[in-house]
């Protein structure tokens, strides 16, 4: 599965590159889905240590209002995209000192306490957030080059691709490194991992730390693509989106995350444009579907199909 990956992944590239020139709407769906599968690789870090995160908006709002409070000071995109990435895996290591020290259910809901925290400040704190009224984000420079509009937004689109290539490739040697094996350890024998000497609190700090640092960097695209942000992006529905995606698109390699934020997306922008009503239930039902039908996700029914014609 591993030697299909890098050629799924230049397929799924070349299928959003060609809908973005055909579509250009399509162009802001799939830079969202883009940032959002950035964000759920940090899920699958830890659904590897068999940990599951129900507060991991917390991060995708932090870098999204880094960008909007500091786009006016610092003004240019390369800029802000570190400094979210940085004060996100800064603010993952304030709080994974804590929660990982908690394992299964206990370590999900602290997260999503910590979330909701995080959302009420951002609700409460309205001299300077602006509560659900939101702050707007202008079109700024990438790079000290000034763009209009559509360039911005190519730009961004550009960006948000190239990123997913470089973080995916980088997780998934991560996750073929001994740090990265460590984390299945976590999820089925802690015990023998400490007793080999390897600090099995440190192994899911560090990866944690890793998690937040890549929501930081998916908020950060959000803000810049939506150019609008609210206190919603931290709300707990937005991290239950996280560990639908995750699901929907498949835990068995680093493409699953974007093929899930892909699909799950383009499924509701079009269940929303159809059935305004019932979108929610039309994402339910394929969810369903696709638990009972294909376990492994998307990303474990494309690799099927293809190691099928390969023989």
């Amino acid at each position: 599965m591993r030697k299909i990956e890098p050629f799924l992944a230049l397929l799924l590239a070349a299928a959003m590159i060609t809908a973005a020139v055909t579509a250009p709407w399509l162009r802001f769906v799939l830079t969202i889905a883009l940032a959002k599968g950035i964000a759920v690789i940090g899920i699958l870090l830890l659904l590897r240590a068999g940990q599951v995160s129900f507060g991991h908006a917390l991060y995708i709002a932090f870098g999204a209002y880094t960008v909007a409070f500091l786009a006016p000071r610092y003004g240019d995109a390369v800029v802000l995209l570190l400094l979210a990435a940085v004060g996100a895996g800064l603010l993952g290591l304030v709080i994974g000192l804590f929660v990982t020290r908690y394992r299964q259910i206990f370590f999900g809901m602290l997260n999503l306490a910590m979330s909701m925290v995080f959302y009420s400040l951002l609700e409460k704190l309205y001299h300077y957030t602006k509560g659900s009224d939101g702050i707007r984000v202008e079109i700024m420079p990438i790079a000290g080059q000034t763009l209009d509009r559509v360039a911005y937004e190519w730009w961004i689109f550009g960006i948000a691709m190239g990123l997913a290539f470089v973080l995916g490739f980088l997780i998934r040697l991560y996750l073929s490194s001994p740090m990265g094996e460590a984390l299945a350890g976590i999820k089925t024998r802690e015990t023998r991992l400490e007793f080999m000497g390897v600090p099995a609190r440190g192994v899911l700090l560090a990866a944690y730390v890793m998690s937040a640092m890549l929501g930081g960097i998916g908020g950060a695209i959000i803000a810049m693509t939506s150019r609008h942000v609210t206190p919603l992006l931290s709300y707990w529905t937005s991290s239950g989106e996280l560990v639908f995606i995750a699901i929907l698109g498949g835990a068995g390699g680093v493409l699953g995350p974007f093929l899930g934020a892909a699909a799950y997306e383009l499924v509701r922008i079009y269940a929303a444009a159809s059935f305004a009503d019932a979108w929610q239930m039309i994402l339910g039902a394929v969810l369903l579907l696709v638990i009972l039908f294909a376990p492994g996700g998307l990303w474990g029914m494309a690799a099927r199909v293809m190691k099928g014609r390969a023989q």
